[in-house]
């Protein structure tokens, strides 16, 4: 089955140890797909605004699965936004302010909040990810629509902590981890293979056209429902229980070395 979409996660995916990625190899590669209308998405719970920085020169081509689903653009056209209504969002924050030990931003469509008096290494931390973070004296005072919620534990083992949350919270969001501690709450029933699937709409491609690369708990709907599912050698033991294939580990372009197999006609892509 040729290949029509290719779906990118990339923190230890598409990026490197060091945040970075082969820009003259992968442009290079970029062009042979536009020549073969194959679409390429990048698929992550980062913000819209911190991926698109990626991608500056052809950011006007490419489709973004942001947020883990919860934000969807392509060709620079909003085509998904999610929205957690007041009380929804209300009743979230009250769960997060009722258990200790938890780092909140608040995620919406025109950029990222947290409270003032937040760790300041954890918000330097965090405009890594997130370009558009704004300090509030309350939560109260964000005018935005909220689709999910970025927490940073003190416990590296988060999977207690989702548990609690699937049992207390889980009619509005669910939890999905990125790894360290780090936990995304999005709304239930969003998730990056149902933004792929917008796209696909679009495009009219077919699940078993997909091409989808991950590395952590963000990524198994994604991984699973893809025709070529890749975890990246890097990746947690989940995303490697999805995935129907295994990539070179991040530190080795993975990504791009599998992107070569598919232009080369190579497996299991042949």
């Amino acid at each position: 089955m040729a290949v029509k979409l290719i779906a990118v996660d990339m923190d230890g995916t598409f990026l490197n140890p060091h945040g970075e990625y082969n820009k003259a190899r992968f442009r290079e590669q970029y062009q042979q797909l536009v020549q073969r209308n194959i679409k390429f998405v990048v698929a992550s719970g980062n913000q819209y605004y911190q991926l698109k920085s990626f991608f500056d020169d052809i950011d006007e081509q490419i489709a973004y699965v942001a947020e883990g689903g919860g934000y969807v653009v392509d060709k620079k056209k909003e085509i998904y936004c999610g929205k957690l209504e007041p009380e929804q969002v209300a009743q979230v924050l009250g769960w997060i302010s009722r258990t200790p030990g938890i780092n909140t931003i608040v995620c919406g469509r025109n950029g990222a909040y947290v409270l003032e008096g937040t760790d300041e290494a954890f918000i330097s931390r965090m405009r890594r990810y997130y370009h558009r973070l704004a300090k509030v004296q309350d939560y109260a005072q964000i005018s935005d629509t909220i689709f999910k919620f970025a927490l940073s534990y003190v416990e590296d083992d988060v999977y207690p902590l989702m548990g609690e949350i699937t049992t207390q919270i889980g009619g509005i969001v669910a939890p999905v981890t990125s790894g360290h501690g780090s936990v995304d709450l999005i709304i239930t029933g969003n998730h990056k293979a149902s933004g792929l699937r917008k796209i696909q709409q679009i495009y009219d491609i077919r699940d078993e056209e997909v091409l989808a690369f991950g590395d952590s708990g963000n990524d198994l709907e994604m991984l699973s429902y893809a025709g070529y599912g890749f975890a990246m050698e890097n990746a947690s033991a989940p995303a490697k229980s999805a995935a129907k294939y295994i990539a070179p580990s991040n530190r080795e372009d993975g990504v791009l070395n599998v992107i070569d197999d598919v232009l080369n006609g190579r497996a299991p892509f042949a």
